[in-house]
């Protein structure tokens, strides 16, 4: 879309809500147009900032820290945003290994609980209170 979107334009450009839209505005990740003849009118600019945004939270970040990686971007802080980064990732891998230990000991309980086994099964056993 080149030049100006109306709110509506602007979602269904960016692959979201109106809603979303003035939730960004009202965090202030995204800025709220001044209205022109009753509409507000975004540009290129509003969509790539959109677009920013979804980015970086299905990378998990959250508003806060893409609050500051947007103000990071006008400044060009590299050494800021790979710290940003890496700590995001310092956060995934830590998220993945509780992961696979938890798959780990649903595994080995669902081998403990196979059938013809006798007893009480192990997985019903470890989630008892």
């Amino acid at each position: 879309m080149v030049g100006s979107m109306t709110i509506g334009e602007l979602a269904t450009a960016g692959s979201v809500g109106v809603e979303t839209i003035r939730f960004y505005q009202r965090k202030h990740l995204l800025r709220t147009p001044v209205r022109g003849g009753g509409i507000r009118h975004y540009d290129e600019t509003d969509l790539r900032r959109l677009r920013f945004i979804r980015q970086a939270q299905t990378a998990g970040f959250t508003l806060e820290v893409i609050r500051e990686l947007l103000d990071l971007d006008a400044g060009e802080d590299r050494s800021r945003a790979r710290k940003l980064a890496t700590t995001r990732i310092k956060a995934l891998d830590d998220k993945i290994a509780d992961l696979q230990r938890a798959r780990d000991a649903l595994r080995r309980l669902a081998r403990e609980c196979a059938e013809g086994s006798t007893g009480p099964c192990p997985i019903l056993a470890s989630f008892d209170v």
